[in-house]
């Protein structure tokens, strides 16, 4: 499966535009988007991926749409997303999150029939990620607004669980950022077993931008996620040495091997044996392959090709590892 959201085309870009100008036709410019979502569903699900997502095409970033859709929480000021050369608006609470509706039910719902056989995914921002790179200009402590922003993202992963998502995936970049304190690692797991004890369906917390510290992971393991998705590529000797000397907790391993923020093929031969090794550990477990992130900041038609990369990437290697 593809990790997250796909790059928007050109027409999709001037649609969105045109809607924050209040220039054009609403149902015009609903219409272009909703056409490349279900374009990319079309394609996810030509490729054979077991999950597919909607591509969020229409996501400014990962925080956006919730904090449109609840109170005391506004945009601010741009901050660069991580390393990349991409910018998000700093969230900014003055109270507790409270939902006015919910992000993923009327797409799930809108999608479900597009996506056949395939089931959806939903795609959530974690909370410690959401809280780190929010302001927080409540009067509300660091724990208390942290408890308050995992309780919304509950409610709206149970709202997608309800209306047809297959899989939750909890997005926790933050987890591999290398100066993350052990307390606020540890706040970060509470968090996520906050949201994952109040589901039924699989869920997967993704860790990319880089490879968690050791004492990091340790924290990470006791996730009560069915998936933990870790990104190789971006660091394949520090990932596959701290999977072999930790383990991975028994969770069912998803590994980051397909580039998504470089245009160039990934080779198969390194990918294989990334695989092999961590198959040492995962056991009988199946091993995932997905890609190290979003397809954010590398163009649409290389977007698609990557995406053809994982499928028969993941094709060819389900051949090697059942020989």
């Amino acid at each position: 499966m593809v990790l997250g959201g796909f790059p928007r085309t050109r027409e999709a870009r001037h649609a969105l535009r045109d809607m924050e100008r209040g220039a054009g036709s609403q149902v015009s410019i609903e219409w272009n988007v909703t056409a490349e979502e279900a374009a990319v569903i079309g394609v996810q699900e030509a490729l054979g991926f077991r999950y597919v997502v909607d591509g969020m095409v229409d996501w400014h970033d990962i925080f956006r749409p919730f904090v449109n859709a609840w109170r005391n929480v506004a945009v601010s000021g741009l901050l660069r997303y991580f390393d990349n050369n991409f910018f998000y608006r700093v969230p900014v609470f003055t109270d507790r999150p409270d939902p006015d509706h919910f992000v993923w039910p009327p797409r799930i719902r809108a999608f479900s029939n597009i996506a056949e056989p395939s089931p959806l995914k939903a795609v959530i921002p974690g909370p410690l990620t959401f809280l780190l790179m929010s302001k927080n200009a409540s009067e509300l402590s660091k724990e208390d607004l942290a408890e308050s922003i995992a309780s919304a993202l509950a409610m709206e992963a149970q709202a997608a669980e309800e209306a047809g998502a297959a899989l939750i995936q909890i997005d926790e970049p933050y987890m591999t950022d290398q100066e993350l304190s052990r307390d606020d690692a540890i706040l970060g797991v509470e968090l996520i077993n906050s949201i994952v004890s109040r589901l039924k369906v699989p869920t997967v917390v993704s860790l990319y931008f880089d490879v968690a510290r050791e004492d990091v992971y340790e924290a990470l393991l006791n996730i009560k996620a069915t998936y933990i998705s870790i990104d190789v590529a971006d660091a394949p000797t520090r990932a596959l040495s701290l999977i072999a000397k930790k383990g991975l907790g028994g969770h069912k391993p998803i590994l980051g091997v397909i580039d998504a923020r470089r245009i160039e093929s990934d080779d198969f031969n390194k990918i294989k044996d990334w695989a092999l090794q961590v198959s040492k550990e995962a056991g009988d477990e199946e091993i995932g392959l997905t890609t190290t992130t979003w397809f954010d900041v590398i163009p649409y038609t290389y977007s698609l090709r990557k995406a053809y990369l994982l499928s028969t990437i993941t094709e060819r290697l389900g051949e090697v590892m059942s020989q």
